[in-house]
């Protein structure tokens, strides 16, 4: 370790976490926003769930290195081909643990909401939705720790958040950046799961009373 590279560098440093944490938010938003409609139309039409997790798993599938070169010739150099790769790898995660979550709900609990008056939307909202969150930020949980590892690849074509550290070793055959990006790697996914794990305990009071 050279702790003199550290301070020279500090500002290259923040500035690939920071863009590592962009890369990483930003992914799951979008594998959010495809992944939980998309269950919904598992849920309603049960036929589309098999064709919906066959083809985000073949999406899964397919090494990081690969898929973001498939996408470089439709998207160039760009932040735009590491964040429709990273959010391609968040769909089967997201995807299966949303379905999984909103069937865990007791269809009395459903029947119990209708039969109040509420409505579909109100009751997804206000019934099915908090009952299947655990699930379903479990999902998410394990979308975010994946996509912090993959992100350190699309340094390879000129983003990578904290993987810029990696290359930067491995060209100048130097350990310390090696170590910094791997330390803060790691901090990072234990930051962030910490972090997912206390709003879903914000955001479920019922679960802390029944854990109390």
């Amino acid at each position: 370790m050279n702790p003199e590279w550290i301070a020279s560098h500090t500002d290259d440093i923040l500035a690939a976490l920071i863009q590592h944490v962009q890369l990483l938010g930003l992914s799951l938003l979008f594998g959010l926003l495809i992944a939980f409609p998309l269950a919904l139309l598992a849920i309603r039409w049960p036929r589309l769930y098999a064709p919906s997790l066959a083809i985000t798993g073949v999406m899964f599938s397919i090494p990081s290195l690969a898929l973001f070169i498939l996408l470089m010739p439709l998207t160039g150099l760009s932040m735009a081909t590491s964040l429709i790769g990273l959010t391609l790898y968040t769909l089967l995660i997201l995807f299966r643990n949303i379905v999984e979550g909103l069937r865990g709900v007791s269809p009395v609990v459903c029947e119990a909401a209708r039969a109040l008056g509420y409505s579909r939307v109100r009751r997804l909202l206000q019934v099915e939705l908090p009952i299947a969150l655990p699930v379903i930020m479990a999902g998410i949980r394990i979308a975010a720790v994946t996509v912090i590892g993959l992100i350190t690849v699309t340094a390879l074509i000129g983003q990578g958040g904290l993987g810029q550290l990696f290359i930067t070793g491995f060209t100048l055959s130097f350990t310390t950046p090696l170590v910094v990006g791997f330390v803060l790697s790691v901090l990072l996914a234990v930051a962030v799961d910490l972090a997912l794990v206390g709003l879903l305990w914000w955001l479920t009071p019922w679960q802390r009373g029944r854990t109390s």
